[in-house]
């Protein structure tokens, strides 16, 4: 199986390559287009900001790439947020693959909630879905972003932090987790297993 990690300039993407590894496969990192057209499986994961993030992508036509697609497709994080419509990061104008907007966390009570939401929070609201089945009953995922997705039809599980928002989207062969499944134990560890068992 042929695994494609998407480089665009953004961080934490040595995590990803070696939580793969973990499960026994070798992904190349690459923004080489035809490469990530032949892959079997293609994750989009990483940290950092919308609007340079994007800049990148078109400088390289990868934003066409991604949008024709037809493999099994992952976005983890700040490629969840990309994944979406728009996001209120720099008022960027992101791939439109899910109809979903990105907002800024508001906190209400800064004494009690910080921005950027960092730590463990449990999934709820699961929808039954591939990449949801047979996770571990305890269903924690380890969170660093300031940035959310709003929740919308397309959501297939939920986590609360200031307020609920979308922790999985999923549209036709695209997914995307907001929390960072190679750093989320055991059930993060099973997500990207069953992702790559689709």
């Amino acid at each position: 199986m042929k695994v494609a990690v998407i480089k665009y300039n953004a961080g934490n993407v040595q995590s990803v390559l070696y939580a793969l590894e973990r499960l026994g496969v070798e992904a190349e990192l690459t923004d080489d287009p035809d490469k990530i057209r032949s892959a079997d499986k293609i994750i989009f994961p990483g940290q950092g900001e919308a609007s340079s993030a994007m800049t990148y992508l078109k400088a390289r036509q990868l934003d066409q790439v991604i949008r024709e697609i037809k493999q099994p497709f992952l976005g983890v994080c700040l490629g969840l947020q990309l994944l979406c419509e728009h996001s209120e990061e720099n008022d960027t104008d992101c791939l439109g693959i899910f109809p979903v907007k990105v907002k800024k966390f508001i906190p209400e009570n800064s004494q009690e909630f910080k921005v950027p939401h960092i730590g463990w929070n449990e999934l709820e609201n699961l929808a039954d879905d591939v990449l949801l089945r047979d996770l571990p009953e305890s269903k924690f995922l380890y969170y660093v972003h300031s940035y959310y997705a709003e929740l919308s039809e397309v959501t297939i599980a939920t986590t609360h932090y200031i307020h609920d928002f979308t922790a999985i989207l999923h549209r036709d062969n695209y997914w995307a987790i907001q929390a960072h499944p190679e750093k989320s134990s055991t059930v993060g560890e099973k997500m990207l297993s069953n992702f790559l068992n689709i």
